[in-house]
């Protein structure tokens, strides 16, 4: 039996005022179904929600209920002006991201052009705009066509995202950017390459290339980066960042003999990925023989959890089983992925509990099937305690590499921190190895030995003199704070390696033998805090109190040479994650269902499509609010969970943890196993290239040179 509330009408609420004009009846304790309400002009009961509350008073046809005959014309007047108030207001709330004034064709195209969507969410800035721009425009007011939005609208929404991209492009003159490029082949199996220009953590997309029918050598690479040098301005220019692969480093050897000023820079996460790939699937070869007596155990585990994981999702009963006890969903990433196997055993950890109760419950045992075999070897694996410490040592030692790659992953400048980050990472896993084998400082470690000289053999092949000119430039690195944490530290102008690399790229920079004898006297006195031949005190003590930029900006005049570098170095990112961000969004513009676009057309949408997003990532709401990494995953056009943005979840949860909360929490998704592998379109920048790309190998092992 249902109770009627005893009031004449229910509460009023500011977004819902016509509540106030029925009585809700409250559900009876023991059913479910819709809730009711008595209209309280007709005193007709009738069940749904408050959008037919709203259909039933203000008599709107066609929404499965019939309107009020009691309701009077002025009665009806004054509920419609009370809707009408609490549509704007909620309108009035709702964040948006800054577009150039104009009119609403303007709004709905922007949003159009940012959105990969065909059925929006509500979450996307950009379609917030799109309801404003449509619900605020005037009557009678015709939205654009299909050539409106291909032409005209589509040339003035380029001209509206360069005018929004100029106050960046315009930095550049005084603080440089770094040129960025890299590779993939997407589903279609076209070679594309993106270009990015990107300083002080503001990424501009450039353009992408099909490189479909080139003979993609040195030649034709250095050719592509020299073009965009030109476009952006050579004297701006202060490095180009592509991946490790020999055909890129031989393009950037061209560069650098066209533009000496200019610098070839590995990613460094692709050489962090290398290394680690090296530490954990080490290759059985005579040339690495002892590397793999050392390390194979690790990959022994990585194939395990592999194992388990295959085994569970191959079968449904045993991955009905897991999935009714697990809140966290398996995990499948791609070989390709930046830290695979340790992304892989960090969620094998996470659910360790849920599988060791999967393995004991009836269900496991009392299932039977062809693959007895299987499922006892995986319950054994699972229930082995020795085998979950050897995973956790995995990460344990493995974490400071991990952190590292997570540090550089990114779009801020950390060009002039990446020398003391790889020093600082080797004594981290020296200590944990250590202290896991129970040796002291001066004992023998073999594994270590062997960690050691894998993560030294790429940082050699990764540093660059400029990596040591930024790092020389940082002020941080002289001070006694910084020198007093580790009894191995010494300041930049003492530390041979360094002070080589450092006069290379000051023989670069300045060619004219004056000017660089001005430079390196500048050098002399900003190593020793001195000006006018006596130590600023106030300057030396904020080397360890300031950032470094602000501390250019305060002390700088004092060595006009060293901050016009200084000025440019600090400012510039070590790798080449803003890139990958945006890998899938030519595959997405150019597919086969599109294929009948101009070139010219595909070019500016991807143009349009790219920086509006990079535009609405440098507003705070991107961080917080409801708009927060509002484009994060589920971007694809008819899969919500499949292709790239299946791929992109794997991958982002590296770089962007706070992603696991957002994407991969407590409702997560099972990635990976049923994307297809060769799909390369990730736009993480967490990701590995894909399948066939330009060069996202090992730099040693399995390129092809075209160079």
């Amino acid at each position: 039996m249902a109770n009627t509330s005893s009031s004449g009408g229910s509460m009023p609420d500011g977004n819902a005022p016509l509540w106030t004009y029925v009585t809700r009846i409250e559900k009876s304790s023991g059913g479910g179904g819709n809730m009711s309400f008595k209209c309280n002009y007709c005193q007709e009961i009738y069940k749904g929600s408050y959008s037919r509350v709203k259909a039933h008073l203000l008599r709107i046809p066609n929404v499965g209920i019939k309107g009020c005959p009691k309701v009077t014309a002025e009665h009806k007047l004054e509920m419609q002006k009370l809707q009408d108030a609490a549509d704007q207001k909620k309108i009035s709330k709702e964040s948006t991201i800054p577009l150039p004034p104009g009119d609403g064709s303007e709004s709905i195209s922007s949003s159009m052009f940012g959105s990969r969507k065909r059925k929006l969410t509500g979450k996307s800035p950009l379609e917030m705009a799109f309801n404003n721009g449509s619900n605020n425009v005037i009557t009678g007011y015709v939205p654009p066509g299909y050539n409106a939005l291909r032409t005209t609208l589509l040339q003035k929404e380029r001209a509206n995202v360069e005018r929004m991209l100029k106050p960046i492009k315009d930095g550049w003159k005084e603080k440089g950017v770094s040129v960025v490029s890299d590779g993939w082949t997407d589903p279609q199996r076209r070679p594309l390459i993106n270009f990015m220009a990107t300083s002080e953590g503001a990424p501009v997309f450039l353009k992408a290339i099909d490189g479909t029918k080139e003979y993609k050598d040195k030649y034709y690479i250095s050719e592509l980066l020299m073009n965009v040098i030109k476009e952006i301005g050579p004297e701006k220019v202060v490095q180009v960042i592509t991946d490790n692969a020999y055909v890129m480093k031989a393009a950037g050897s061209l560069i650098e003999a066209e533009y000496p000023h200019i610098f070839w820079t590995p990613c460094v996460v692709h050489t962090l990925n290398l290394a680690l790939k090296n530490i954990c699937a080490p290759k059985n070869t005579e040339r690495n023989a002892v590397a793999y007596a050392e390390c194979n155990w690790i990959a022994q585990i990585a194939d395990d959890a592999s194992f388990i994981r295959v085994f569970i999702t191959n079968h449904s009963m045993r991955l009905a089983i897991f999935n009714e006890i697990s809140p966290l969903k398996l995990l499948s990433v791609a070989d390709t992925r930046f830290a695979s196997i340790l992304v892989t055993l960090k969620r094998m950890k996470l659910i360790k509990r849920s599988l060791q109760s999967m393995v004991i419950s009836e269900e496991w045992t009392s299932y039977k099937e062809d693959d007895v075999g299987k499922a006892t070897r995986v319950r054994d694996i699972i229930l082995d305690d020795l085998w979950w410490d050897r995973v956790d040592y995995i990460i344990l030692f493995t974490s400071p590499i991990y952190d590292m790659l997570r540090a550089a992953d990114t779009d801020r400048p950390t060009l002039h921190l990446v020398y003391d980050m790889w020093d600082t990472m080797i004594e981290k896993v020296k200590a944990i190895i250590f202290r896991h084998e129970g040796k002291q400082e001066g004992e023998v470690s073999t594994f270590y030995n062997v960690v050691y000289d894998i993560l030294i053999d790429r940082w050699t092949k990764n540093c660059t003199p400029l990596h040591c000119m930024a790092h020389s430039l940082n002020p941080k690195y002289y001070s006694t704070e910084w020198l007093e944490l580790s009894p191995n530290r010494v300041p930049p102008h003492q530390d041979l390696e360094i002070s080589e690399e450092r006069n290379k790229c000051l023989e670069r920079y300045f060619l004219d033998d004056h000017e660089r004898t001005l430079a390196k006297t500048e050098f002399g006195k900003f190593s020793r805090g001195i000006i006018n031949g006596k130590i600023h005190v106030a300057m030396v003590k904020d080397r360890s109190e300031i950032d470094a930029i602000d501390w250019w900006q305060c002390y700088g005049a004092y060595f006009p040479k060293l901050q016009s570098i200084a000025s440019k170095l600090l400012v510039q990112p070590c790798s080449s994650s803003c890139c990958e961000r945006n890998w899938s969004t030519y595959s997405f513009i150019h597919s086969l269902r599109r294929n009948k676009m101009t070139p010219a057309r595909a070019q500016d949408l991807v143009f349009v499509h790219s920086n509006l997003r990079l535009l609405s990532r440098s507003n705070d709401e991107y961080i917080k609010g409801p708009t927060k990494m509002w484009d994060i995953a589920g971007d694809s056009w008819e899969d919500p969970y499949g292709g790239a943005g299946m791929l992109e979840i794997a991958s982002l949860t590296l770089d962007e943890p706070e992603l696991e909360e957002e994407i991969m929490g407590a409702t997560s998704v099972t990635v990976g196993s049923s994307a297809p592998a060769d799909s390369g379109s990730g736009s993480g920048s967490g990701s590995g290239s894909g399948s066939g790309n330009v060069g996202d190998e090992d730099d040693e092992e399995d390129v092809v040179v075209l160079g």
